[in-house]
Order: C-alpha cells, then sequence, then structure tokens
C-alpha cells in the first residue's frame, strides 16, 4: 500500500531569505562561466583574506522560524515588565492601535529607504513635514529637522551648533545645567572632549548664576530632570548680551501646557518624541528633536524636509539645504549624521494627529492633575517636595530611599533614586488611578481625587496656540486615519513593491518573524534605566548577538550602543584617540581616508578631533598605495588612523588590502575598516582577521533591521582587544562598557536596545552556513547583473579576474557626453518602471551603482536589467537623432497619471510610452511593471533649487487658509 512520506522538519529559513533557488544559482553562474560557487568565491575573494575555517564552527546552528519566536519567548518571559515611574526623558505612552498595526508593523512603512528621491518618497516626507511642525510649533521656534537619533545626541549636536555659529573666542565655555538628564550630560561631556570643548556643569536658577563667565553656549532643562520649571528669560537675555546661544531640553507633551521655549528666548530646542506613541524599548530607538530659530537653518544637523514645486507646479516635498550634509561638505559638514529617526518619527508625528491639540491637551492635563493630586496628597501628610512647581514629575525627600524602593519593587512599581533620601516619580499617560493608590500605599498616604489647582507656576502657563493645522485637526476617527495612512503608503515605493537596488545601502529582506518579537510588552516596554534584574533576557539576547558579531567579524569585543553608522563610525575613531592618548601619542591626529570614502567618515574624523588626509585610488577604483605610502611618508610621526571601505566603495576586492593594513601599522597608526559592505565578507573574510582594528557594523544592511524610511539604524562598534578598553560605557549601567571607555556615545546603555531582536533573530535563523551562502549569492547576483548590462552600460571598476564584489558601478559619462541623459534622468524613469533608482553619483560623480543583495530573485532581478535595457533603447534614440533629449520620456519622466490623461498632451513620444514604457522592445509591459501592477509617482520631477531659495520646512499657520 503506497503512501506520502513524513517530514519531521520545518522549512529552513535560508530558503526564504535568499532569492534565487539552487537552480538559478546553476544557471547564473554558467552566465559567468563558472561550475560551481566555490570555484566562483574563490575567483573573487582575495586567497590571502579568506577564512580559513567555515562560520558555522562558531555560530549555533540554524533554528526554524516557529523554534526562533520559542527562542525569543523564551528570553522574553526572562524580563520583568514593571510600571517605571523613573521618567528622565523615558515615559509610558500608550502606541494607537492603528498606528501600530498599520505603521510600525507595516512593511510599507519599515521598508522604505532615506527619501533621495523624492518623487517616490511623497508619502513619508509628508508625515516627516508633519513631525517638523509639531515640533516648531510646540516648541515655538521656525525650523524644526526630520528627527535626531536620541535626546543625549541632540544635545551634544545643538553644542557644537552653537559652537560653529558664535563669533566670539576660541576659549569661550559650554556650560550645562546640573539638573540636566545624567544621561545627555553624560553624552555632551563624551562629544566635547575631542573636539577640546570644556564643559563646565552650573546649578542654573538665574542669570546671576553663570555672570563672570566666557562661555558661547548654555545648555537648561525646561521642565528640568528634577521636576522644576524654572524662567529663564532673564538668563536668556544675558546669554544674547553676549551673543551666545541659549538651548532648552524640553518635553513636547510638557509643551502643551507650558509657555514655549522660543517665547522665552531659547534659540535652539531638544529633546525626545518618545512619549507620542513610541515605547520605551529599553532605550530607543525614539526620534530626537531639535528645532532652531530663524538664522540657524544652515547649521542646523540631520534631514530636513522642505516643501517646494514639481514641473507641473504641484507642491511637492523633498530633502532640503542638502549641500551643509556630510556626503557633500564631507569633513566641513554640519553633522555626521547621515539618517534620522524616520519610522519613530513619523509614528510621534501620526500620534499628534490621532489625538490633535484638544487630545494632546487633554493627556498632559490629566498627567498633570495626577501630579498634583499625588503631590498634594504628600504634603498634606508632611512630606517634603524638593521642586516647588511641576508638570509630571515629583522629587521627594524621604527617610530611607531604599527602604521605598523597595516597597515599590514589591508592587512592581520603579521610582527613581536620586540620593539616600530623595526619590523621584514621573507620572505619564498610561499612570491610572490605580496606580496613585499602590503609591499611597508604600508612602502611607491617602489619596483625594477631587483635589484643584496646579503646579505650574503662573510665568509658565502656555497662551499660545499650537497644530491648528488641518492635518492635525482631521483624522480623530480610527476610519479617516486608516485611510489617510493607506494613501500615504501608496504614495512611496518601498521594498514591499519592488526591489531597492541600491548601491551600498544593502536593501534586503527584513523577514516578518525577525520584526514580529520588537512590538512584545516584554521588549517594547521596558524602561532602560530600570534595575538590571528585571531585564534579564534582554541582556542574554544582547549578550549572544554581541558574541555572534565578534565570532563573524573576528575581532574581540563589541559595543551595540551606538544607534546609527555614523555613531559607531565616531565611537571607533574616538577609541583609537584615546588609545593613542593611553600612550602618551596626543600627536596622533592625522586620518588618512580614500577619495571614495562614505561622507560620514570624514565628519566622524572631524567629530573625533581628527584631521583628515585624503588618500587618491588608482584607475582600477583600489586604494593608490603609492599615494598612501607618500602620505605616510608625510604624516607617519602623527598618522592616528586610515579609514577604510572594504570590499571598496567602488564594489571590488583589493588585493593589497593585508599591505595596506601593514603600512599603517608599521607607521604607528591603527586600521578603521567601514562594514558599509560586510555583506559582501560575512562567511568568507574577518576583516578582524586580516588587519583591521576597529570597524562599525550597520545592523540596517548586513542584519536586516529595516531602513524604516531613513532610520532606525544601529551601528555597533567592534574592536580588536588593545582597544576593547575605550569602547562606549555608561554611567547609569556599569555592564553596558568598560570602566576605562569614554562615556556614552548614545543616551541610552545600549543604545536601540527595542529592535535588536531582529537581528539575533536573522543570525540564528540562518546559522552559519546560512550566513556563508547568503554571502555568496549577493556577490554571485551581484556579478550576474553586471554582465547582462555591460553589453548597454559600462561597469567603472572591476578587479584584474573582470570581476566585481557584492555591487558593480554603471559608467554613464560617456553616454551623458553624446546624448545629454544624466543619471537623474534615468532615476527618474526607472519610476516608470516602478522601480526605486540604484545609488546616484556615489562614489564616482555622473554613475548608478547597484547592489542586488542576496534577497532578490532572478525574476525581479531580470525585470530590473530589462528596464534598463529599454532605458538604453530610448537613449539611442536621442543619439541617433530621432528625438532631441529635452522632449523625450527620459527627460518628462517620472509620469504621473494626472499628466498622462491631461487633455494638453503636445509630447513627441505617445501616452502609453510615457506611462507604460518598453512596448518597442517587444516586452510585456505587465512584466516591466511587476505583478503589483502599476506604480504611479504622485508628482512629477520636483525643482530642488525652488525648494532652497523659498524655504518652507512646516505647515503653514492657519490664518494663510483663509
Amino acid at each position: 500500500m503506497g503512501g506520502v512520506a513524513l517530514t519531521l522538519e520545518h522549512g529552513a529559513f535560508v530558503d526564504r531569505h535568499i532569492g534565487p533557488t539552487h537552480a538559478n544559482e546553476v544557471a547564473m553562474l554558467e552566465q559567468l562561466g563558472f561550475k560551481s560557487l566555490d570555484t566562483f568565491i574563490s575567483a573573487v575573494v582575495p586567497s590571502a583574506i579568506a577564512m580559513k575555517e567555515p562560520l558555522e564552527k562558531y555560530l549555533p546552528s540554524a533554528v526554524t522560524e516557529v523554534e526562533a519566536i520559542k527562542l525569543l519567548r523564551q528570553m522574553a518571559s526572562e524580563n520583568q515588565v514593571f510600571t517605571s515611574l523613573i521618567g528622565t526623558g523615558y515615559y509610558g505612552t500608550v502606541t494607537p492601535a492603528v498606528i501600530k498595526r498599520n505603521v510600525l508593523e507595516n512593511p510599507a512603512w519599515y521598508t522604505a529607504y532615506t527619501p533621495y528621491q523624492p518623487e517616490i518618497s511623497q508619502g513619508r516626507l509628508e508625515a516627516l513635514f508633519a513631525f517638523q511642525t509639531v515640533v516648531c510649533d510646540l516648541t515655538g521656534l521656525t525650523i524644526a529637522n526630520a528627527s535626531m537619533l536620541d535626546e543625549g545626541t541632540a544635545a551634544a549636536e545643538a553644542m557644537t551648533l552653537a559652537r560653529r555659529n558664535f563669533k566670539g573666542s576660541d576659549d569661550a565655555i559650554f556650560v550645562i545645567d546640573s539638573s540636566l538628564h545624567p544621561q545627555s550630560k553624560a553624552v555632551v561631556i563624551t562629544r566635547a572632549k575631542p573636539l577640546g570643548i570644556k564643559v563646565v556643569e552650573v546649578d542654573i536658577k538665574s542669570a546671576a548664576d553663570i555672570s563672570g563667565i566666557e562661555y558661547f553656549g548654555v545648555l537648561v532643562q525646561y521642565p528640568n530632570t528634577f521636576g522644576e520649571i524654572n524662567d529663564y528669560s532673564d538668563l536668556a537675555e544675558e546669554i544674547h548680551s553676549k551673543d551666545a546661544y541659549l538651548i532648552a531640553a524640553t518635553d513636547l507633551l510638557a509643551l502643551t501646557l507650558l509657555k514655549a521655549p522660543g517665547e522665552w528666548g531659547a534659540d535652539v530646542a531638544i529633546g525626545s518624541a518618545q512619549r507620542f506613541g513610541v515605547p520605551m524599548g529599553f532605550g530607543g530607538p525614539h526620534a530626537g528633536f531639535m528645532s532652531v530659530r530663524t538664522g540657524l537653518e544652515r547649521s542646523l544637523p540631520g534631514r530636513l524636509i522642505g516643501q517646494s514645486v514639481d514641473v507641473h507646479g504641484n507642491p511637492a516635498f523633498r530633502l532640503a539645504l542638502q549641500t551643509r550634509e556630510q556626503h557633500i561638505r564631507r569633513d566641513k559638514a554640519t553633522s555626521n549624521i547621515c539618517t534620522a529617526q524616520v519610522l519613530l518619527a513619523n509614528m510621534s508625528a501620526f500620534y499628534a494627529m490621532w489625538h490633535g491639540p484638544v487630545g494632546l491637551k487633554k493627556i498632559a492635563n490629566r498627567v498633570h492633575g495626577l501630579t498634583h493630586i499625588f503631590a498634594t496628597a504628600l504634603t498634606s501628610k508632611g512630606f517634603k517636595i524638593a521642586n516647588e512647581s511641576y508638570f509630571d514629575t515629583l522629587t521627594i525627600n524621604v527617610e530611607s530611599a531604599d527602604k521605598l524602593m523597595k516597597s515599590a519593587e514589591e508592587l512592581k512599581i520603579n521610582l527613581r533614586k536620586i540620593s539616600q533620601t530623595q526619590v523621584g516619580i514621573s507620572f505619564d499617560e498610561t499612570t491610572t488611578v490605580d496606580l496613585l493608590n499602590q503609591l499611597a500605599k508604600i508612602f502611607g498616604i491617602s489619596i483625594d481625587l477631587s483635589v484643584q489647582g496646579s503646579g505650574l507656576p503662573k510665568f509658565a502657563v502656555r497662551e499660545s496656540s499650537y497644530l491648528a493645522h488641518p492635518v492635525f485637526n482631521t483624522y480623530h476617527s480610527e476610519t479617516s486615519m486608516m485611510r489617510y495612512l493607506r494613501m500615504l503608503s501608496d504614495r512611496d515605493l518601498a521594498l514591499d513593491r519592488t526591489m531597492i537596488p541600491l548601491g551600498s545601502c544593502t536593501m534586503k529582506l527584513n523577514a516578518a518573524t525577525e520584526m514580529e518579537a520588537v512590538t512584545w510588552p516584554e521588549f517594547s516596554a521596558l524602561h532602560p534605566f530600570s534595575p538590571a534584574n528585571q531585564s534579564a533576557g534582554s541582556r542574554r539576547m544582547i549578550k549572544e548577538l554581541s558574541d555572534w558579531l565578534v565570532a563573524i567579524t573576528g575581532y574581540d569585543a563589541v559595543s551595540l550602543q551606538p544607534n546609527a553608522g555614523s555613531q559607531g563610525e565616531f565611537a571607533g575613531l574616538l577609541a583609537i584617540r584615546n588609545y593613542h592618548d593611553s600612550r602618551g601619542d596626543k600627536h596622533r591626529t592625522i586620518c588618512l581616508i580614500p577619495s571614495s570614502a562614505h561622507g560620514t567618515n570624514a565628519a566622524s574624523a572631524v567629530m573625533a578631533g581628527m584631521q583628515v588626509v585624503v588618500v587618491s585610488c588608482d584607475e582600477l577604483g583600489n586604494v593608490s598605495v603609492a599615494d598612501i605610502k607618500e602620505k605616510i611618508a608625510e604624516h607617519g610621526a602623527n598618522l592616528a588612523a586610515l579609514m577604510v571601505t572594504y570590499p571598496s566603495t567602488h564594489g571590488v576586492f583589493e588585493s593589497a588590502i593585508g599591505e595596506i593594513c601593514e603600512l599603517v601599522h608599521a607607521a604607528g597608526g591603527q586600521v578603521y575598516v567601514d562594514g558599509a559592505n560586510l555583506n559582501a565578507l560575512v562567511g568568507l573574510a574577518q576583516p578582524g582577521k586580516f588587519g583591521a582594528d576597529v570597524s562599525h557594523l550597520n545592523l540596517h544592511k548586513t542584519f536586516c533591521i529595516p531602513h524604516g524610511g531613513g532610520g532606525p539604524g544601529v551601528g555597533p562598534v567592534i574592536a580588536r582587544a588593545h582597544l576593547a578598553p575605550f569602547l562606549p560605557n555608561h554611567p547609569l549601567d556599569e555592564t553596558a562598557g568598560p570602566v576605562t571607555g569614554p562615556g556614552p556615545i548614545s543616551a541610552a546603555p545600549f543604545g536601540s536596545a527595542s529592535i535588536l531582536p531582529i537581528s539575533w533573530s536573522y543570525i540564528r535563523m540562518m546559522g552559519g552556513a546560512g550566513l556563508t551562502h547568503a554571502t555568496q549569492v549577493a556577490i554571485l547576483s551581484a556579478n550576474y547583473m553586471a554582465k547582462k548590462l555591460a553589453p548597454y552600460f559600462p561597469i567603472l571598476y572591476t578587479a584584474e579576474s573582470g570581476l566585481i564584489a557584492h555591487e558593480c558601478i554603471l559608467d554613464l559619462r560617456e553616454i551623458t557626453k553624446v546624448s545629454g541623459v544624466t543619471v537623474d534622468d534615468i532615476a527618474k524613469r526607472l519610476m516608470d518602471f516602478g522601480f526605486h533608482a540604484p545609488t546616484m553619483s556615489f562614489p564616482v560623480p555622473g554613475t548608478l551603482m547597484i547592489e542586488p543583495t542576496e534577497s532578490e530573485d532572478v525574476r525581479e532581478m531580470d525585470r530590473f536589467i530589462n528596464a534598463m535595457v529599454e532605458i538604453h533603447r530610448e537613449i539611442s534614440e536621442i543619439t541617433v537623432g530621432a528625438i532631441a533629449v529635452e522632449d523625450s520620456a527620459l527627460r518628462h519622466a517620472p509620469h504621473t497619471a494626472g499628466a498622462v490623461v491631461n487633455s494638453q498632451w503636445d509630447r513627441r513620444y505617445s501616452r502609453e510610452m510615457g506611462a507604460f514604457p518598453a512596448p518597442a522592445s517587444g516586452l510585456i509591459s505587465g512584466e516591466l511593471i511587476g505583478t503589483a501592477g502599476k506604480y504611479w509617482p504622485s508628482v512629477g520631477r520636483i525643482d530642488g533649487a525652488y525648494g532652497d531659495r523659498n524655504l518652507v520646512c512646516s505647515c503653514a499657520p492657519i490664518e494663510s487658509y483663509a
């Protein structure tokens, strides 16, 4: 009797993650002239750096998706979710379900890329524009950026902004109020030291407290970390009389009731939007914010969304004032930040829309009312509250803080221990009357809910309006909000619709199973400063992920604290700087950086107090060994480091990498390998073994954390043993780094801890063999695409073998010369095919850099190749004179539905050719457009210069609608 064989094992995750099948791999190898994947990889990766042992020897074996979730559940169960009233910038909040499901858990939002191509990013740009409006309105300042990495780094960035703009003495210092959140103090001090900025802490109550001090900037907290609300208007006058800058760290929810910082004289406002609907997440990710007064916009760090117009005269959003950023200005940039916290900023913007100004004020009044009721109950029983005024935070004098904290912990409540005789309590949106009654038992008091009154001082009561724009007063029903979110996501082109073939940015699959645990309360509801025993599961995950990253890279120690690649770069260079200083080599400040490097490299070197010297590349795109020798001969005695990306930014494995490392080490320098291209190394080569001393890793590239429309990211810094003592640490968590560390790089001890389950899951489900196979296929796919595209577009750089690494550069400079068609034209035309453009003009102007990653299947790669072949045909029509470039579909791209149905169509090509390209090629339009159907850009080509000349970065005031 016949039967079906019983399968006992679930399917392997590796087969879900990697797009090409085994049959596809064989066919691609055949195209390239190889019989096996191993022989192909041997031809690509220099034997001198190849791993001698397989990666699976160092990592646990792969588990299925079901098993991974089970393991995550076990770790989650080791965490204890207490009600944390610790405050200090982290608060309980309610993420509205409509936002949680339709944004945070929706790949249309979390798989999008940084909006460099604005025509296909109008949805998230509109949301970020709204975020900027929220910040501007609530802080009372004119320009806000599209988010910062967190509150602590925003404070540090504000310090450097003030330093750049100050016209006085170079010896002027930076003053910070002693009542600033402790983690913000620490991040500011970490950042100031390598720049030679002296930071002085002062207990600031009035202008008299800083008289006689020569300063360029002053940073205060409003309300301060102990809950007090101080009047800083006289302080502002004093600071401005010295042409210095007043920076206010503040709280958006409090500002719905408190006078805006811009109204009492602050030049800059910074803070965190976390309590606008984003879980605490053991420290992140959260959207920090920064707003500035008029005149400081060109010094503003990070992304800035501005309004412009498209070719049809319609309003459209775009990134504004990009010439101030690191990819253009490099070592003279306003900051090294090349991302924002877009996903989280969007959530906070939607939270503000969902509640509107009335709803936000209602939440704030409720929080303040409960605080006042509890304060009244305390004082009526003889307790002394140290802060005379308050919004949500009370600092209470007690006989024994430890005894009180222990009683609270027995009720699963965390209080803040300020000293042996003081505890802090911060109330929030999630606070209930039941919680107040539990606290009353701890303090031995009784609650009277009928108490009226306020803890807000009269000078601080807000009278100005905010969020009057219709976008904040429309979407209050779930139906309307759900549809608004859908409308915005439909305007964007994310990884859930199409391949995003960006070179260097590694836009790969962010699997649903990897994402699942992020919103579990056991991971998302933890306060970063809660007692360590409450986060045992998260700490075990951090330890396991750290161990795996060390094994994969061949280094010795890692810190997961940096919450962006830029922060990881800074941490790595700071480790080098402090290593040299510890050896008495303070004069070693020269950092060699190849001309092809990421712009963040140069900006990070300057932040670490180094001087950038550029190293040229040879005609093959490799770092010039001859020029490195010349630069070492010139600067050897003062050489601190070489920063190099490997495989190179040009997409090739440089065979001379070992020699380059030896040259730098012989001169007494250290080698920093930028981890941007690690997706070509995992399982094949280890930077910690082939000569590098330190790297940062992009968990939002190689290890599957989604880009989120331009953030969140995680950029761990990983180093060899001699640099390990100089990795980041944290004053509020001794387990977060070595005691000899430089201080914190980010506000939270473990950075963006709540998204680490994504990378943990990826590594655990792939295993060593799966990770190695992913790297092999990423390199194979890139070479397959290069081979197919080479007859139409020259490949700029290859190794001597004619092969590339994980990405290839198409050289369009000759095509532009003979046809007038630019990389911009091709990028915009690809939108008509439903594709995001490759990386444009980086690292070489006039080129496109393509990286397919391992997770794109052959059908999608072929669809892109066919689109590029069709674009080449359109270019050929221009070069033979059949149509002028100005009249071509390329120059008019992208084509909106409105343009195509316009009765005034007078173009030299058909409507069908504009909107549904490729009939002349014999390809089926549907095949090129993709199974998802036609994507219509919502705007035409955007005029960037107009937007910079007419800078509009927040919603117009409601009066303009009259």
